[in-house]
Protein backbone atom coordinates (compact mmCIF):
# COMPACT_ATOMS: atom_id res chain seq x y z
CA UNK A 1 0.00 0.00 0.00
CA UNK A 2 0.99 3.90 -0.46
CA UNK A 3 -0.16 5.86 1.83
CA UNK A 4 0.63 9.78 0.29
CA UNK A 5 4.24 9.18 -0.63
CA UNK A 6 4.89 6.24 2.25
CA UNK A 7 5.96 3.23 0.92
CA UNK A 8 4.30 0.20 3.32
CA UNK A 9 5.85 -3.16 3.37
CA UNK A 10 3.57 -5.25 4.98
CA UNK A 11 -0.42 -5.68 5.20
CA UNK A 12 -0.85 -5.50 9.35
CA UNK A 13 -1.92 -2.63 10.96
CA UNK A 14 -2.51 -2.06 14.83
CA UNK A 15 -5.65 -0.61 15.95
CA UNK A 16 -5.51 2.44 18.14
CA UNK A 17 -6.32 1.40 21.07
CA UNK A 18 -7.27 3.74 24.55
CA UNK A 19 -5.24 2.24 27.52
CA UNK A 20 -3.82 -0.91 25.20
CA UNK A 21 -1.28 1.04 22.46
CA UNK A 22 1.21 2.70 24.93
CA UNK A 23 4.70 3.13 23.45
CA UNK A 24 6.20 -0.07 24.69
CA UNK A 25 3.16 -2.17 22.89
CA UNK A 26 3.24 -1.00 20.10
CA UNK A 27 6.90 -1.29 20.01
CA UNK A 28 6.55 -4.46 20.12
CA UNK A 29 3.36 -5.19 17.53
CA UNK A 30 5.73 -3.06 15.03
CA UNK A 31 8.87 -5.58 16.27
CA UNK A 32 6.66 -8.52 15.42
CA UNK A 33 5.71 -7.24 11.99
CA UNK A 34 2.59 -4.69 12.23
CA UNK A 35 3.36 -2.62 9.46
CA UNK A 36 1.53 0.46 10.60
CA UNK A 37 1.32 0.91 14.60
CA UNK A 38 -1.55 4.55 15.44
CA UNK A 39 -0.70 6.11 18.89
CA UNK A 40 -3.65 6.36 21.36
CA UNK A 41 -6.08 8.37 20.53
CA UNK A 42 -5.86 12.29 21.59
CA UNK A 43 -8.13 15.18 22.01
CA UNK A 44 -7.21 18.15 19.32
CA UNK A 45 -8.79 20.49 22.41
CA UNK A 46 -6.52 18.77 25.29
CA UNK A 47 -3.42 19.37 23.16
CA UNK A 48 -4.33 23.12 21.88
CA UNK A 49 -4.91 23.94 25.63
CA UNK A 50 -1.46 22.53 26.47
CA UNK A 51 -2.46 19.66 28.39
CA UNK A 52 0.34 17.77 29.29
CA UNK A 53 -0.55 14.63 30.18
CA UNK A 54 -2.02 14.10 26.42
CA UNK A 55 1.18 15.27 25.13
CA UNK A 56 2.35 11.98 26.63
CA UNK A 57 0.56 9.51 24.64
CA UNK A 58 2.25 10.87 21.10
CA UNK A 59 5.24 9.24 22.06
CA UNK A 60 6.10 7.47 18.13
CA UNK A 61 7.13 4.06 17.70
CA UNK A 62 10.68 3.62 16.89
CA UNK A 63 10.62 1.52 14.00
CA UNK A 64 7.51 0.94 11.01
CA UNK A 65 4.86 3.84 10.12
CA UNK A 66 3.41 5.72 12.99
CA UNK A 67 0.27 7.67 12.61
CA UNK A 68 -0.73 10.28 15.68
CA UNK A 69 -4.03 9.96 15.76
CA UNK A 70 -6.36 12.52 17.10
CA UNK A 71 -10.49 13.55 17.96
CA UNK A 72 -12.63 16.50 18.20
CA UNK A 73 -15.38 18.13 16.14
CA UNK A 74 -14.31 21.29 15.38
CA UNK A 75 -12.45 21.87 12.33
CA UNK A 76 -10.44 24.71 13.56
CA UNK A 77 -9.29 23.17 16.45
CA UNK A 78 -8.61 19.71 14.65
CA UNK A 79 -6.53 21.47 12.22
CA UNK A 80 -4.37 23.14 14.94
CA UNK A 81 -4.25 20.11 17.02
CA UNK A 82 -3.03 18.19 14.21
CA UNK A 83 -0.17 20.74 13.74
CA UNK A 84 0.60 20.47 17.87
CA UNK A 85 0.39 16.84 17.20
CA UNK A 86 3.02 16.46 14.72
CA UNK A 87 5.25 18.65 16.51
CA UNK A 88 4.95 16.34 19.61
CA UNK A 89 5.37 13.48 17.95
CA UNK A 90 7.50 13.51 14.33
CA UNK A 91 4.58 10.78 13.17
CA UNK A 92 4.25 9.80 9.84
CA UNK A 93 0.66 10.46 9.57
CA UNK A 94 -2.31 11.70 11.35
CA UNK A 95 -5.29 9.59 11.85
CA UNK A 96 -8.79 11.59 12.26
CA UNK A 97 -10.96 9.21 14.86
CA UNK A 98 -14.55 8.95 13.26
CA UNK A 99 -15.06 5.52 14.69
CA UNK A 100 -15.17 5.62 18.77
CA UNK A 101 -18.24 4.49 20.17
CA UNK A 102 -17.52 4.94 23.80
CA UNK A 103 -20.56 7.36 25.59
CA UNK A 104 -17.88 9.90 26.67
CA UNK A 105 -16.28 10.50 23.51
CA UNK A 106 -19.64 9.74 21.18
CA UNK A 107 -21.95 11.79 23.66
CA UNK A 108 -19.60 15.21 23.19
CA UNK A 109 -19.86 14.94 19.26
CA UNK A 110 -16.78 13.32 18.66
CA UNK A 111 -15.78 10.00 17.17
CA UNK A 112 -18.37 7.89 15.72
CA UNK A 113 -20.89 10.58 16.15
CA UNK A 114 -19.76 12.23 13.18
CA UNK A 115 -20.95 9.88 10.81
CA UNK A 116 -24.23 11.09 11.61
CA UNK A 117 -22.83 14.93 10.41
CA UNK A 118 -21.18 13.99 6.84
CA UNK A 119 -20.78 17.62 5.65
CA UNK A 120 -18.71 18.27 9.29
CA UNK A 121 -16.67 15.33 9.43
CA UNK A 122 -16.10 16.03 5.14
CA UNK A 123 -14.65 19.93 6.38
CA UNK A 124 -13.06 18.39 9.73
CA UNK A 125 -10.55 16.01 7.33
CA UNK A 126 -10.12 19.58 4.89
CA UNK A 127 -9.40 21.43 7.70
CA UNK A 128 -6.91 18.81 8.85
CA UNK A 129 -5.31 18.49 5.60
CA UNK A 130 -4.62 21.94 4.38
CA UNK A 131 -2.73 22.14 8.18
CA UNK A 132 -0.39 19.56 8.15
CA UNK A 133 2.38 18.68 5.02
CA UNK A 134 1.95 14.18 5.76
CA UNK A 135 -1.02 12.42 4.75
CA UNK A 136 -4.54 12.26 6.47
CA UNK A 137 -6.13 9.03 7.48
CA UNK A 138 -9.60 8.50 9.07
CA UNK A 139 -10.92 5.50 11.04
CA UNK A 140 -14.75 5.14 11.15
CA UNK A 141 -17.68 2.91 11.01
CA UNK A 142 -20.67 1.33 9.07
CA UNK A 143 -22.62 3.84 10.77
CA UNK A 144 -24.76 5.01 13.60
CA UNK A 145 -26.85 2.06 13.58
CA UNK A 146 -28.82 0.01 11.54
CA UNK A 147 -30.84 2.20 10.09
CA UNK A 148 -28.27 4.92 9.38
CA UNK A 149 -25.61 2.88 7.54
CA UNK A 150 -23.96 5.13 5.71
CA UNK A 151 -19.90 4.42 5.62
CA UNK A 152 -20.31 4.43 1.14
CA UNK A 153 -21.78 7.72 0.55
CA UNK A 154 -19.69 8.68 4.33
CA UNK A 155 -16.42 7.43 2.73
CA UNK A 156 -16.74 8.91 -0.76
CA UNK A 157 -16.77 12.33 0.99
CA UNK A 158 -13.92 12.46 2.80
CA UNK A 159 -12.01 11.01 -0.04
CA UNK A 160 -13.06 13.80 -1.88
CA UNK A 161 -12.23 16.44 0.96
CA UNK A 162 -8.33 14.92 1.27
CA UNK A 163 -8.46 11.66 3.32
CA UNK A 164 -5.40 9.77 2.08
CA UNK A 165 -6.86 6.29 3.02
CA UNK A 166 -9.83 5.21 5.59
CA UNK A 167 -10.26 2.48 7.90
CA UNK A 168 -13.54 1.04 8.12
CA UNK A 169 -14.85 -1.26 11.06
CA UNK A 170 -17.47 -2.94 10.15
CA UNK A 171 -19.58 -2.60 13.11
CA UNK A 172 -22.12 0.00 13.71
CA UNK A 173 -21.44 2.47 16.35
CA UNK A 174 -24.95 1.15 18.51
CA UNK A 175 -23.21 -2.45 18.17
CA UNK A 176 -19.84 -1.45 20.00
CA UNK A 177 -18.18 -4.72 19.69
CA UNK A 178 -21.19 -7.08 19.92
CA UNK A 179 -22.02 -9.27 16.91
CA UNK A 180 -20.35 -9.93 13.91
CA UNK A 181 -18.50 -7.36 11.71
CA UNK A 182 -20.13 -6.91 8.22
CA UNK A 183 -17.04 -7.39 5.64
CA UNK A 184 -19.50 -7.13 2.78
CA UNK A 185 -19.54 -3.22 3.61
CA UNK A 186 -16.16 -2.75 3.58
CA UNK A 187 -16.18 -4.34 -0.16
CA UNK A 188 -18.73 -2.06 -0.90
CA UNK A 189 -16.07 1.12 0.30
CA UNK A 190 -13.06 -0.44 -1.67
CA UNK A 191 -15.72 -0.34 -4.49
CA UNK A 192 -16.50 2.98 -4.46
CA UNK A 193 -13.60 4.94 -3.75
CA UNK A 194 -9.99 5.19 -4.92
CA UNK A 195 -8.24 6.12 -1.84
CA UNK A 196 -6.73 2.47 0.20
CA UNK A 197 -9.15 1.08 2.51
CA UNK A 198 -8.44 -0.69 5.46
CA UNK A 199 -10.72 -3.53 7.00
CA UNK A 200 -10.97 -3.92 10.62
CA UNK A 201 -13.63 -5.96 12.59
CA UNK A 202 -13.22 -9.61 13.94
CA UNK A 203 -9.47 -10.24 12.38
CA UNK A 204 -8.34 -11.99 14.97
CA UNK A 205 -5.20 -14.15 13.45
CA UNK A 206 -4.00 -15.13 10.72
CA UNK A 207 -6.58 -17.03 8.93
CA UNK A 208 -9.26 -14.39 9.69
CA UNK A 209 -6.78 -11.66 8.37
CA UNK A 210 -6.82 -13.99 5.12
CA UNK A 211 -10.42 -14.53 4.94
CA UNK A 212 -11.13 -10.56 5.51
CA UNK A 213 -8.76 -9.56 3.04
CA UNK A 214 -10.06 -12.24 0.11
CA UNK A 215 -13.92 -10.83 1.32
CA UNK A 216 -13.14 -6.76 1.19
CA UNK A 217 -10.36 -6.35 -1.33
CA UNK A 218 -8.92 -4.38 1.25
CA UNK A 219 -5.12 -2.88 0.62
CA UNK A 220 -4.45 -3.61 4.65
CA UNK A 221 -5.94 -6.09 7.70
CA UNK A 222 -6.50 -3.67 10.81
CA UNK A 223 -5.96 -6.11 14.27
CA UNK A 224 -7.68 -4.66 17.61
CA UNK A 225 -8.78 -7.04 20.46
CA UNK A 226 -6.95 -9.88 19.11
CA UNK A 227 -3.72 -9.01 19.76
CA UNK A 228 -4.34 -8.27 23.73
CA UNK A 229 -1.71 -9.63 25.50
CA UNK A 230 -0.25 -11.22 21.99
CA UNK A 231 1.86 -8.84 19.74
CA UNK A 232 3.26 -12.08 17.89
CA UNK A 233 -0.10 -12.39 15.96
CA UNK A 234 1.33 -9.85 13.63
CA UNK A 235 4.37 -12.20 12.33
CA UNK A 236 1.14 -15.17 12.18
CA UNK A 237 -0.84 -12.33 10.08
CA UNK A 238 1.92 -11.40 8.15
CA UNK A 239 3.28 -14.68 7.23
CA UNK A 240 -0.36 -16.30 6.14
CA UNK A 241 -1.19 -12.66 4.27
CA UNK A 242 2.37 -13.61 2.21
CA UNK A 243 1.89 -16.77 1.34
CA UNK A 244 4.14 -18.63 4.15
CA UNK A 245 3.50 -20.91 6.64
CA UNK A 246 2.43 -18.91 9.94
CA UNK A 247 4.48 -19.54 12.75
CA UNK A 248 3.24 -21.33 16.25
CA UNK A 249 2.60 -19.60 19.19
CA UNK A 250 5.79 -19.00 21.15
CA UNK A 251 6.32 -21.12 24.45
CA UNK A 252 4.86 -19.37 27.49
CA UNK A 253 8.64 -18.60 29.01
CA UNK A 254 9.40 -16.70 25.76
CA UNK A 255 6.25 -14.77 25.94
CA UNK A 256 6.91 -13.85 29.11
CA UNK A 257 9.73 -12.44 28.66
CA UNK A 258 8.35 -9.96 25.81
CA UNK A 259 5.90 -8.88 28.12
CA UNK A 260 8.92 -8.11 30.82
CA UNK A 261 10.65 -6.45 28.05
CA UNK A 262 7.35 -4.55 27.66
CA UNK A 263 7.32 -3.75 31.39
CA UNK A 264 10.65 -2.15 31.70
CA UNK A 265 9.86 -0.29 28.67
CA UNK A 266 6.35 0.95 30.16
CA UNK A 267 8.67 1.74 33.68
CA UNK A 268 10.78 3.84 31.56
CA UNK A 269 8.11 5.83 29.88
CA UNK A 270 5.84 5.90 32.74
CA UNK A 271 7.65 4.95 36.10
CA UNK A 272 6.79 2.44 38.36
CA UNK A 273 3.76 3.39 40.17
CA UNK A 274 1.70 3.96 36.59
CA UNK A 275 3.17 0.80 35.10
CA UNK A 276 2.19 -1.56 37.50
CA UNK A 277 -1.40 -0.25 37.35
CA UNK A 278 -1.29 -0.72 33.94
CA UNK A 279 0.46 -4.20 34.40
CA UNK A 280 -2.06 -5.87 36.08
CA UNK A 281 -4.10 -5.97 32.85
CA UNK A 282 -1.20 -6.14 30.28
CA UNK A 283 -0.22 -9.02 32.34
CA UNK A 284 -2.83 -10.87 33.08
CA UNK A 285 -3.54 -10.78 28.81
CA UNK A 286 -0.40 -12.72 28.26
CA UNK A 287 -1.85 -15.47 30.79
CA UNK A 288 -5.22 -15.91 28.37
CA UNK A 289 -5.81 -19.77 27.81
CA UNK A 290 -3.09 -20.91 29.96
CA UNK A 291 -3.94 -23.67 32.27
CA UNK A 292 -3.72 -23.64 36.04
CA UNK A 293 -2.71 -19.88 35.67
CA UNK A 294 -5.87 -18.07 37.83
CA UNK A 295 -3.68 -18.61 40.60
CA UNK A 296 -1.05 -15.91 38.97
CA UNK A 297 -3.71 -13.73 37.80
CA UNK A 298 -4.68 -12.82 41.55
CA UNK A 299 -1.27 -11.74 42.28
CA UNK A 300 -0.89 -9.96 39.10
CA UNK A 301 -3.97 -8.06 39.94
CA UNK A 302 -2.98 -6.48 43.07
CA UNK A 303 0.94 -5.47 41.73
CA UNK A 304 2.24 -2.14 43.06
CA UNK A 305 6.16 -2.52 42.73
CA UNK A 306 8.19 -3.84 39.54
CA UNK A 307 9.71 -6.71 42.40
CA UNK A 308 6.23 -8.28 42.49
CA UNK A 309 5.87 -8.41 38.56
CA UNK A 310 9.61 -10.10 38.31
CA UNK A 311 8.69 -12.30 40.85
CA UNK A 312 5.31 -13.13 39.41
CA UNK A 313 7.20 -13.92 36.23
CA UNK A 314 9.60 -16.10 38.15
CA UNK A 315 6.69 -18.61 39.06
CA UNK A 316 4.89 -18.70 35.61
CA UNK A 317 8.24 -19.69 34.69
CA UNK A 318 9.04 -22.35 37.39
CA UNK A 319 5.47 -23.86 37.73
CA UNK A 320 3.64 -22.90 34.26
CA UNK A 321 5.35 -24.26 31.42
Amino acid sequence: MKLGNIEIEGKSVLAPMAGVTDYAFRTLCAEFGAAITVTEMVSSRALVYGDKKTKTLLKKTPTGVCGAQIFGNDPTIMAEGAQLALEESHCDFVDINMGCPVGKIAGNGDGSALMKDPHLAGEIVRAVKDAVSVPVTVKCRKGWDKGSVNVVEFSKRLEDCGADAIAVHGRTKTMLYSGVADWDIIRDVVSAVKIPVIANGDVTGAESARQCLNRTGAEMVMVGRGCFGNPFVFAQVEAALRGEDVPVLPPLKERVEVFLRQFQMMVEDKGEFIACLEARKQFAWYLRGVSHSGYYKEQIARVEKADEVYAIAKGIGKDLQ
